[in-house]
């Protein structure tokens, strides 16, 4: 075997990822806060680009047409000269032919109107469980040298309103005798909502109970000796153990099922509350569901008519044409890509209520299997950019308000051979307990049996995933006496 260094020619084939792929692919997966975040992130690093709402009316229509005028000669290049050559692409003498007018030198300015924001455009921040308890400490008829101890006390409850710490450890930290702590801890357990300052479930539940005055001798041996028999519905284990009927037994867990066992989770937890923008909307016009894209999620952007002219004027090789031509380049592949995630989207989403259109029509009964497959096959693209493009993004309806993922959905085969998605099944079920006798629940294989009456094949381990995913009980816990 010849051993040694030769120079060869070889020919060979790779796909290679551009940045401006990678940006345009970013860019299609992003929601409509993503992509409002990076579009600032753009404007602040890319002195070309303007936001359309940053401009009077005049310089915006102006600048849109501009923008529009730069697209439309980039799309009539057949030979796509602007993404091969783009570096070499001479934008001074483009603008010279296109004959911009100098409108203004000056750059985008923030507008002063004071009808720009109203009362409307705010929210009240929420009172957290702390500031609510705190705030009834000043009126508790305790000692004011107590009141250290109750601010200790509310500030160590946890979100739901439990105690996070011992007595033991409060008096060590204080100084103070567990008396005192006890005596403070009884005050702040008076306080609203009842239950807060617990130190466990069964506690929480007394407690609650002494406020209405429900509470008895047998229903605090139920709490503290049977809470497990109760979430199971053993009933007549209670009414033996108690000796008491079962009646009475059903009637103390339905008062315990009425209590709160969370007492600080209707209260505000202090973290930021999210908001869902919808990307894409839904309508029924004169008897056909039209899509639009929501505008938020299609920023507007424009070039800068100021960095324009610099361009016109300056010298082509110096270092200020060449950097104003790569950042000019960088602007408009963030419009052509921010457009094209636009009609991505459109033509996806329109793909999705063509082959939902029962569920529109009739309602969640009606809701099919979906595969991304299906509409990639149907629209052209890949299962990834399917995929991409309802990642995370939301549409409003008629029905109301769902996640775009929630149309893909898988199921099981009816016997007519349609597919019949997780979600309708699940509506069925819901819909077949509701109308049982509680006396006389339906086991998983009663509810199999009066599916496959519908023309649903299922098994019964499915029925019984779906209803531990719906969070219903089984029969046995589900049975009254």
């Amino acid at each position: 075997m010849r051993l040694g260094y030769d120079l060869t020619i070889e020919q060979s084939q790779k796909l290679v990822m551009t940045p401006e792929l990678i940006q345009a692919i970013q860019i299609l997966q992003f929601n409509t806060q993503e992509l409002e975040n990076y579009v600032e992130e753009q404007l602040l690093t890319n002195p070309i680009l303007e936001a359309a709402s940053m401009l009077n009316s005049t310089e915006n229509s102006e600048n849109e047409q501009r923008g529009e005028d730069l697209k439309v000669s980039l799309d009539e290049d057949k030979n796509d000269n602007f993404v091969k050559d783009r570096d070499e692409f001479d934008w001074a003498e483009h603008f010279k032919e296109r004959q911009y007018d100098d409108i203004s030198y000056k750059q985008w300015e923030y507008s002063n109107d004071k009808n720009e924001y109203s009362y409307e455009q705010f929210v009240p921040s929420e009172i957290t469980l702390t500031e609510h308890l705190m705030f009834q400490l000043q009126f508790a008829p305790i000692k004011k040298s107590c009141r250290q101890a109750g601010r200790y006390i509310i500030e160590s409850l946890d979100e739901n309103g439990y105690m996070t710490l011992t007595i033991e450890e409060i008096s060590k930290a204080l100084g103070i005798s567990k008396e005192k702590v006890m005596i403070v801890l009884d005050a702040i357990q008076g306080f609203e909502p009842a239950g807060v300052g617990a130190r466990d479930l069964k506690e929480c539940l007394i407690i609650q109970l002494k406020y209405q005055g429900k509470l008895n001798d047998v229903i605090e041996k139920v709490i503290n000796n049977h809470l497990e028999d109760i979430a199971c519905n053993r009933l007549n284990n209670i009414a033996k153990t108690l000796g008491i009927s079962v009646k009475e037994v059903q009637d103390i867990r339905d008062l315990i099922k009425g209590l709160e066992p969370k007492p600080g989770r209707q209260f505000s937890s202090g973290n930021e509350t999210r908001y869902i923008i919808p990307d894409v909307t839904v309508e029924k016009n004169n008897g056909e569901y039209v899509v639009n894209v929501s505008e938020s999620s299609a920023p507007k952007m424009t070039i800068s008519s100021y960095y324009q002219n610099m361009l016109i004027n300056s010298d082509k090789e110096s270092n200020i044409s060449k950097f104003l031509s790569s950042r000019l380049n960088s602007a408009l592949w963030l419009i052509k890509s921010i457009e094209q995630r636009k009609q991505t989207i459109y033509n996806v989403v329109s793909a999705v209520v063509k082959y939902q259109i029962d569920f529109f029509e009739l309602g969640p009964k009606y809701l099919k299997t979906l595969t991304l497959k299906q509409i990639a096959d149907e629209v052209g693209i890949h299962e990834s950019t399917v995929s991409r493009s309802i990642n995370g993004k939301y549409m409003q309806s008629p029905r109301g308000v769902f996640e775009i993922k929630y149309f893909f959905t898988s199921g099981v085969s009816g016997t007519s051979g349609e597919g019949i998605s997780s979600e309708s099944i699940k509506t069925f079920i819901r819909e077949i307990l509701d109308n049982e006798n509680p006396k006389s629940p339906l086991s998983d294989q009663a509810i199999v049996e009066l599916l496959t009456k519908r023309g649903i094949d299922i098994s019964r381990r499915t029925v019984a995933k779906y209803r531990d995913e719906m969070n219903i009980p089984s029969s046995s816990k589900r049975k009254r006496y």
